[in-house]
């Protein structure tokens, strides 16, 4: 996709009036565009390979195919293609497991317009994105410290973790401490390498397991 390009998203949803509401929110964003719709799993396989999307909203929930089963074949079927899912708060450890494979991000069915669209822009750029009342819930289900070696955090990579931590783009995070964005980018880097994570995501909430930073309110 070049930089003028328009995003080009496949809606997937069993219920049509949540792919009508999303396409109709989508299409508000100037760098976006609905290029499909699919009621399942099956025909999401069939319009991802003609179309080639650069990413697909995906429902986790969904008679027949479900979700993750369509994510795992989706990615073998287009790598190219970004998967983010569209769900309730319901989850389980599965979630951390997709983040590293066969999901990029993660978003609530009532989630804000705005954040919505940033989510696929996070995604769209090769970045995971897991939204924070997700996050939440994750961790309210595993209270349990998890064991990790002791890590040494600079004073501004906790910073820009604890704004990790938010929706917060890292665009919008190098604006709120007046750095660039790629200054940013480089303090992100060092914190996924010092915690051994492979992604913002996970990256995060190994933290706050760990007891380096809390979620936002």
């Amino acid at each position: 996709m070049t930089a003028t390009a328009k995003i080009r998203i496949l809606l997937v949803d069993d219920h049509a009036i949540v792919r009508k509401g999303l396409a109709m929110v989508l299409r508000l964003e100037p760098d976006m565009e609905i290029v499909g719709q699919a009621d399942g799993g099956e025909a999401a396989i069939e319009l991802t390979q003609s179309l080639q999307p650069d990413l697909v909203l995906l429902d986790f929930v969904m008679d027949g195919m479900n979700g993750e089963e369509t994510a795992a074949a989706l990615r073998k079927l287009s790598p190219r293609t970004r998967i983010l899912m569209l769900t309730g708060v319901d989850l389980d450890d599965r979630v951390l497991k997709m983040l590293a494979t066969d999901a990029d991000g993660y978003v609530i069915k009532n989630i804000e317009a705005e954040q919505l669209a940033d989510a696929i822009r996070t995604v769209v750029r090769g970045e995971a994105y897991l939204h924070p009342t997700l996050a939440r819930h994750l961790l309210q289900s595993n209270r349990q410290p998890e064991p990790m070696p002791k890590i040494k955090l600079t004073r501004r990579e906790t910073e820009v973790l604890r704004l990790m931590a938010t929706p917060a783009t890292y665009k919008q995070i190098a604006v709120k401490l007046y750095v660039s964005e790629e200054t940013i980018r480089t303090h992100a880097k060092h914190i996924l390498s010092k915690l051994e994570q492979p992604n913002r995501a996970q990256a995060v909430l190994a933290a706050v397991r760990a007891g380096l930073i809390d979620l936002p309110d």
